[in-house]
């Protein structure tokens, strides 16, 4: 009766949880479209005014580890709380903002809350939901981040094209609708308070912010001083008592392993977001408006298809759905590079394939790696997963928008046949190359392993 209760509650909280993704993935990219209008209100350059998107990453990425060893330790309701309000309180500092740094404070500010909110999707479907359920309630949390890739533009476009920019940040004001139900249902489990190794905290966002400069800016010193931080990071806890991440942790091969090869996923399928646009751009000509219309359809599917994919993971395996996945993505993959300069109609109908099972595989991967994790270090482990999902993205973007200005003359592809856009058409190819490699690797590793297992039993 318990347990029935729990999942019911469980399930109620997922539906917040996806509403409050909603609100928080249209937070983060309805401002990537009215960079250009910021950048003239404050006469600012392009590298200045791009401290908007940024810094909003930057602390996102580092706050997410944090809530999640939080987590571990106090009460999910009272840090949720902390979270949301902060991400309002930002989002008025910006709708007041007069100035750039006034705009970049809230920016900041909204980054420190919104923070909360991937560590709570991560942990809610932990706590409340049995192992072979959670794939279901992880695939709630990826429907509402579609959601709100899908809704993000076109909000952004209808509310900048009848008001100021300044109003989107009017948008997460929203999200304290959902702080009552999050309070109410919510439980009251919380660890050891304890001590917090906040000197191991400092390394590792240190180590986060040298090495995403290093990789963006293509400045050495950036590097060497992250790693650095890293090498203090990994003496702190391994000579502490109770240290920010339990060295334990990386001790456990399945874990590592996953966490691995979610990174370079991430990595790979973060092409996805950040070359379809340039391709649509600089090979087709497309306006942004139109751009952000050619990306909704995918979203959508994305946001359709995602519960599914959720329940396919309970039915029938994670590894099954990590399978599926990457079928779809290495279409996609082929698609784009051997039909680069085909009509935009087609592009978008291409990264249907790749946005749905870039999901999937968010879904499977996410939830395998939970299953690896004892429950005292549900919340760290969950927040490192979704640390490194944001450090793939960003180091992603910057080896591409590298790769991209070098540009190429050579077709890697034979089967493309259009003059334009060689190196995005080269690109797919290698993405799709490395995919198909990862894919090899997953099967001998975990895929192989689990057939055996099934005909043991049997």
């Amino acid at each position: 009766m318990e347990k029935e209760v729990s999942q019911q509650t469980g399930e109620k909280l997922m539906r917040i949880v996806m509403f409050t993704l909603v609100l928080s993935a249209m937070s983060v990219l309805m401002f990537n479209f009215v960079l250009p209008e910021i950048s003239i209100a404050f006469d600012l350059t392009t590298a200045q005014v791009s401290w908007v998107t940024s810094s909003y990453a930057l602390i996102y990425g580092i706050g997410t580890v944090i809530y999640g060893k939080l987590a571990d330790r106090y009460k999910l309701k009272n840090l949720l709380t902390f979270g949301l309000l902060f991400f309002a309180f930002g989002s008025l500092i910006g709708l007041a903002s007069q100035t750039f740094w006034m705009l970049l404070v809230g920016r900041c500010l909204q980054a420190v809350g919104a923070a909360a909110i991937p560590a709570t999707a991560m942990i809610i479907p932990l706590r409340y939901f049995p192992p072979e359920q959670r794939g279901s309630a992880m695939g709630t949390a990826f429907v509402g981040l579609a959601l709100g890739s899908a809704l993000g533009p076109v909000i952004s476009a209808l509310i900048v094209s009848v008001a100021h920019w300044r109003w989107l940040f009017c948008i997460p004001l929203f999200i304290l609708i959902t702080l009552p139900f999050y309070r109410k249902n919510l439980g009251e489990e919380q660890g050891d308070p304890g001590k917090l190794d906040w000197v191991g905290g400092g390394f590792l966002a240190i180590t986060l912010t040298l090495l995403l400069l290093g990789v963006t800016s293509g400045t050495w010193w950036f590097t060497i001083g992250g790693l650095l931080a890293l090498a203090l990071f990994i003496a702190r806890i391994r000579s502490v008592s109770d240290p920010f991440v339990q060295p334990g942790l990386f001790t456990n091969k399945s874990y590592t392993l996953r966490l691995t090869i979610a990174f370079l996923i991430s990595g790979i399928g973060f092409s996805l977001y950040f070359l379809s646009p340039l391709l649509l751009a600089h090979v087709h000509q497309l306006p942004p408006s139109w751009i952000g219309f050619a990306m909704v359809p995918a979203a959508v599917a994305s946001a359709i298809l995602g519960k599914k994919g959720g329940k396919l993971a309970d039915l029938k395996g994670n590894s099954y759905l990590y399978f599926v996945a990457s079928g779809l993505l290495l279409t996609c993959f082929i698609l784009l590079s051997t039909f680069t300069g085909i009509s935009p109609v087609f592009i978008a109908i291409f990264l249907i394939f790749g946005n749905v099972g870039q999901t999937f595989m968010m879904i499977a991967m996410s939830n395998s790696i939970s299953m690896t994790l004892p429950k005292e270090q549900d919340g760290v482990g969950m927040g490192l997963l979704s640390m490194l999902n944001f450090i793939a993205g960003g180091m992603a973007s910057g080896v591409y928008s590298k790769v991209v200005d070098l540009g190429s003359d050579v077709h890697w592809n034979p089967a493309n046949i259009y003059p334009n856009g060689i190196i995005y058409s080269n690109i797919f190819l290698v993405l799709a190359a490395l995919h198909l490699g990862i894919l090899l690797f997953y099967y001998f590793q975990f895929g192989r392993a689990k057939r055996k297992s099934i005909q043991l039993e049997g």
